[in-house]
């Protein structure tokens, strides 16, 4: 398996793997997003969902209670303290049979306490990516939507797995805006 460079990376989003696609790292005024040499740095939407205890609800995965958070839509959001919140990628992924990609914080947040996960693109999987974001720290933190929030970087096999996420009909397949555990 190789990590994949700018170059492919660009040659697969002309083919729909990424969009929209920035061909460059945008980076003036904004944190950057955008192509870089050995990933892309994905955008934040201004779709959020804050978690909040005020229903004093508990987080389960096999039950999930949609009080447990605040919708927002704005230009910036502040995560409360020690807190986290879930968002969506403002590019959709199209990922080819032999890629797996692996999905890194940017430093520029990491430096607040800010830390992203999001759990690998399987081969053809697809949809808007759900981001999970945390506020490690005692202070409310901001993030910024239409801005990076974290790096992609692409891993391609010699050869395509024997079956991808698309054959198995995964439950995250083609998901379109902020997605919660499912079963």
């Amino acid at each position: 398996m190789t990590i994949k460079s700018d170059r492919w990376i660009r040659e697969q989003s002309h083919k729909g793997m990424i969009a929209p696609f920035s061909e460059k790292q945008v980076r003036e005024g904004v944190i950057s997003y955008g192509l870089s040499s050995y990933g892309y740095d994905l955008r934040v939407s201004d779709e959020f969902k804050i978690f909040t205890n005020v229903n004093s609800t508990i987080i389960d995965p096999k039950n999930f209670d949609e009080r447990s958070f605040v919708n927002v839509r704005a230009d910036s959001v502040v995560i409360p303290p020690n807190s986290f919140a879930l968002a969506r990628s403002v590019e959709y992924f199209k990922i080819p049979r032999d890629v797996l990609t692996i999905c890194v914080g940017k430093s520029t947040y990491a430096r607040c306490g800010i830390i992203v996960n999001v759990t690998p693109f399987e081969p053809e999987w697809e949809g808007f990516v759900t981001l999970e974001i945390s506020n490690t720290t005692p202070l409310p933190a901001r993030v910024y939507a239409n801005e990076g929030l974290c790096q992609i970087l692409f891993f391609r096999s010699d050869e395509p797995c024997e079956i991808s996420y698309a054959d198995r009909k995964g439950k995250y397949q083609k998901q379109q805006g902020i997605v919660l555990p499912k079963l």
